[in-house]
């Protein structure tokens, strides 16, 4: 997948965990850990916000673009 998420960077940064983080945010531990994991198809902008907020970070700091190896599109 072209799209890495580096959300376990982020959270090791701040020394919170993914409970902790699903707390502040209101929604559940798997739904961050499947995001955590990459194994998201989406994610809606008002949980990416909300993440964002607790995290004191930006999208981008979660969130990276990197292009497919070739052959794989």
């Amino acid at each position: 997948m072209a799209i890495v998420v580096n959300l376990d960077v982020a959270l090791a940064k701040r020394k919170m965990s993914v409970t902790e983080l699903a707390d502040a945010v209101g929604i559940t531990v798997a739904n961050i850990s499947i995001l955590k994991n990459s194994r998201a198809k989406a994610v809606r902008f008002t949980t990416l916000d909300a993440i964002c907020r607790v995290l004191d970070c930006q999208p981008g700091d979660i969130l990276a673009w990197t292009p497919d190896p070739a052959g794989d599109r």
